[in-house]
């Protein structure tokens, strides 16, 4: 008998550190319309971020249970060189939610040309950057 090869299946799963687990999961639960796991003890430490029930994003609190390079908060800006970047399916709602929130939005939405859709660039309450982008090939303009 011949054995087939499983395809590999990889999902991104980031994790970023926060200063207030339990306030970054409300702005991007309002943000991203996500869901979160049920309320748990380690909610104050730790929490996933649900999309139709895959992970999207996790976070976990600076400084808590001694995780390598999740400790001293002020040693770098936070994500220098990375980018929190998501398709959305309803990108003028998200938008809308977006300038809801306090937020830095750092570039207005605008047609990227190259893969042809819409993008919007902010800030979370952490600092990192977050792109919410349109599914490519959206729009022509």
């Amino acid at each position: 008998m011949k054995r087939v090869a499983q395809k590999t299946i990889v999902r991104a799963q980031p994790l970023i550190a926060v200063r207030n687990v339990r306030a970054s999961s409300d702005w991007y639960r309002q943000l991203l319309a996500l869901d979160t796991l049920p309320d748990h003890p380690h909610r104050e430490t730790y929490d996933r971020m649900l999309c139709g029930g895959e992970i999207i994003l996790q976070l976990h609190a600076w400084d808590k249970e001694d995780h390598p390079n999740l400790i001293n908060p002020d040693a770098a800006p936070p994500g220098h060189g990375v980018l929190l970047w998501f398709e959305v399916s309803d990108f003028d709602q998200v938008v809308e939610r977006a300038r809801a929130l306090p937020a830095e939005i750092i570039l207005e939405p605008h047609f990227n040309p190259n893969p042809r859709h819409r993008e919007m660039w902010l800030r979370d309450p952490d600092g990192y950057v977050v792109v919410i982008a349109s599914p490519d090939g959206e729009t022509s303009s």
